[in-house]
């Protein structure tokens, strides 16, 4: 309660103080204004410039994203082949051994 009192005060003390110094109020409006646009101005052009490093950096991301993507799928190839010559060979020692058993009953 008391915050919204001082709070209500403090506003109608502002609302009197700048129809009293009107023309104060207008003087320093017009000093700060220039300080403002050139911070105001600063801060764009950082943006401005972050934003642009910013694309370069996801640009060259997807380029390696796509390369990385290439990689793996040469990889997966990679481990389907070698799953397949691991499968003939263990039907190669399968057969061996079934041969070996044969021979061996003989």
């Amino acid at each position: 309660m008391a915050a919204l009192a001082g709070g209500v005060a403090a506003l109608i003390l502002g609302i009197i103080g700048i129809i009293i110094w009107w023309s104060d109020f207008l003087d320093i409006l017009r000093g700060t204004l220039p300080v403002l646009f050139i911070l105001g101005g600063a801060l764009a052009a950082y943006l401005g410039y972050e934003e642009i490093k910013d694309k370069r950096a996801a640009e060259s991301f997807e380029e390696s994203s796509a390369d990385l993507k290439q990689e793996v799928e040469t990889l997966k190839e990679e481990i389907k082949e070698l799953k397949q010559e691991k499968q003939t060979e263990e039907k190669k020692e399968e057969t061996e051994e079934k041969e070996e058993k044969a021979e061996d009953k003989k």
